[in-house]
């Protein structure tokens, strides 16, 4: 019998034959990595970078893509707030609007109205849901479970394109005859369905970013339960991902009524039906002949179902990327991680039964306004139980107070603010007074702005170095930030004290035209948009140093001595893969877990961090330097 030789490689013994073969495959998909990294002819252009199934890259493309939004939105705010601040005064920069919303540099009513529904329209579903699920769920949570790839790679992708054309749609409503949705981000009934052309836009758009969130939302539930590591227990998930699970299934049940409705709303529009117009409505002293049957409150009650769900899609991932920048930042586990697990199941669970507190002046009765304001209170408990985890988690912890830490530190008391401020709009007899003022814009502006966008940031500057190998530049991120703190509390804080005064919202000129808001919007007004534009500025030397970091990262310029677990983190996305990834798979070998997701410090160990994936602690490296890796190699007969 002929003696076949063995070697081998790591671990494990080979006969030299098939290690040769293997050899050959690793070379081969060496070169398909390479021949991709500098243009090769593997994939073609256009299916690496514009229809790629790669789950990185689609989480790039929806990054790009959101924050071009979030920037235009603001954009849109800044127009608005320069018309509250200094009214009637005319503004160069407003000509940019056309001759239709503006006269001599002075923004018309109708306009205001304009931009209102599309800043919120384009904040929250254009900007925030697709950075915050699109962009960091995508790119990270196939990475954070061990998993190739999304478990519907093709799907991914769709999702994305039905996102994109449906945020090109809403733009091109701006050019519609009679300009674009003026019925504000809800798009209340009867107005809605006798507004300009621009809302016929809207509602299409709109049911092109419903379906992408709905794709995207099985995509990511089948991919966390399915495809998760080997060892990946539900309890040893990091907390982004549970965050991103129960955020896909509020995605899952919450938007389908959203979609039944806009559909309604557009056949009411180009049909002559009558889902949500009344009979009797005068329009312009004439009798509209397709109103009769219709009810406005059922618009209101599917649209809510929706977007109180909705406003948890907002916070959720926030929440999960503050959890992980502070188990990281403070160098310890997370104070409470099932009582926040659990917290977050419950919270949505309960998002589901609070929407009508949206709608205590529609006449609604005494029995099921009590039923609903016990309800909203209860679902202020999960939110507590994870703000005071996140707080508690700070206690004796070895912050180390980079960029990402500073965004996470300041979510914590502004979140604590938005939330708190929302206490008296849950119940009815507060809520009276308060509803439609602008307390409901601070209480809504401090949950999702200094809350949920200092996340996002935070996030962006923490996972920076994971997608393009090199980390975007400390002094000029604590500028963005420092500025950005101070700016944002300026502009949205005094709101509340406008609301109290009963200033209602959507005045075009901040209620200078009524007696009882005259002197306060005078007070206020010039130096909240003061600080809108001070946010603007504050916003530069991020711009600077995100493209150019970017643009540097692309051209194949990497950080020198970075490595790829900048930050000494414990899980899998850092740990266990290069920076940035491998373009398709992402691990060279799948990895096994072995522990719970924050192993910092543990008593008995001498490492400080142990990887999820590190079957035993790593031994800390002897001063001086590391040991080189010990080598075997032998010859065996068979």
């Amino acid at each position: 019998m002929a003696l076949r030789r063995q070697i081998r490689v790591g671990s494990q013994w080979m006969y030299a034959d098939e290690a040769h073969k293997a050899l050959r495959e690793a070379l081969r998909v060496m070169e398909d990595e390479k021949g991709g990294e500098h243009g090769g002819h593997h994939l073609p252009w256009i299916r690496r970078y514009v229809f790629s199934t790669d789950h990185k890259w689609i989480g790039i493309q929806y990054g790009f893509t959101a924050l071009l939004f979030l920037l235009l939105g603001f954009c849109l705010m800044i127009l608005m707030r320069l018309q509250l601040g200094w009214p009637g005064t005319a503004f160069s920069v407003m000509k940019v609007l056309g001759e239709t919303r503006q006269s001599g540099g002075v923004l018309l009513p109708e306009a205001y109205n304009q931009l209102g529904a599309m800043h919120g329209t384009i904040m929250i579903f254009l900007g925030i849901v697709p950075l915050a699920v699109g962009a960091f769920g995508n790119y990270l949570v196939p990475l954070q479970i061990g998993a190739p790839d999304m478990a519907f790679p093709k799907l991914n992708m769709i999702s994305y394109w039905c996102y994109a054309p449906g945020g090109l749609i809403m733009l091109a409503s701006f050019f519609a005859p009679g300009g674009t949705a003026q019925s504000g981000w809800t798009s209340y009934p009867p107005l809605s369905v006798i507004a300009s052309q621009g809302q016929t836009w809207w509602l299409v758009g709109m049911v092109f970013l419903i379906t992408s969130s709905l794709l995207g939302s099985v995509n990511f539930i089948v991919t966390i339960v399915q495809l998760r590591a080997k060892g990946l227990s539900y309890m040893r998930f990091p907390f982004f991902v549970h965050a991103q699970f129960v955020t896909s299934f509020l995605l899952l049940l919450a938007f389908p009524p959203l979609e039944a409705a806009a559909v309604l709303q557009l056949m009411d529009r180009v049909a002559g039906t009558s889902f949500f117009m009344p009979s009797g409505l005068v329009v312009s002293g004439q009798a509209l002949t397709n109103a009769g049957g219709g009810n406005p409150l059922l618009w209101q009650h599917l649209f809510w179902f929706l977007a109180h769900p909705e406003v948890y899609v907002l916070i959720l991932p926030a929440m999960g990327i503050v959890a992980e920048i502070i188990a990281n930042g403070t160098r310890k586990p997370l104070w409470g991680y099932k009582s926040m697990v659990f917290a977050t199941v419950f919270l949505g669970f309960m998002s589901f039964v609070v929407w009508a507190h949206h709608m205590f002046l529609t006449g609604m009765g005494t029995t099921i306004s009590a039923f609903f304001q016990t309800t909203t209170m209860i679902i202020s408990i999960p939110s507590v139980i994870i703000l005071s985890s996140l707080f508690l988690s700070l206690w004796g912890g070895s912050i180390r107070f980079t960029t990402p830490m500073l965004f996470a530190l300041a979510f914590l008391p502004m979140f604590g603010i938005g939330g708190l401020t929302g206490l008296p709009l849950g119940l009815a007899a507060t809520d009276i007074h308060l509803h439609d003022t602008y307390y409901v814009i601070g209480h809504f502006h401090y949950v999702v702005a200094p809350g949920t966008i200092f996340a996002m940031f935070g996030g962006i500057y923490y996972w920076f170095p994971k997608a393009t190998g090199r980390k975007l530049h400390e002094g000029w991120g604590r500028v963005h930030f420092w500025i950005s703190f101070v700016c944002i509390n300026g502009i949205f804080f005094p709101m509340f004290a406008q609301g109290l005064a009963g200033v209602s919202r959507r005045l075009y000129d901040g209620g200078a035209q009524y007696a009882h808001a005259k002197q306060i919007a005078a007070q206020t007004n010039p130096f909240m948009s003061v600080c809108a534009i001070g946010l603007l500025v504050a916003q530069v030397p991020f711009i600077f140093n995100f493209l150019w970091n970017a643009i540097r990262a692309a051209l194949g310029h990497r950080d020198e001595g970075l490595g790829s677990n900048p930050w000494e983190a414990t899980t899998m996305e850092w740990a266990a893969t290069t920076s940035p990834p491998l373009a398709h798979g992402n691990f060279e070998v799948l990895p096994v877990v072995y522990r719970g997701p924050y192993e910092y410090n543990v008593p008995g160990e001498a490492a400080e961090f142990i990887p999820q994936h590190m079957p035993t602690a790593p031994e800390p490296a002897p001063r001086g330097g590391s040991l080189l890796p010990s080598t075997a190699v032998a010859m065996r007969e068979n």
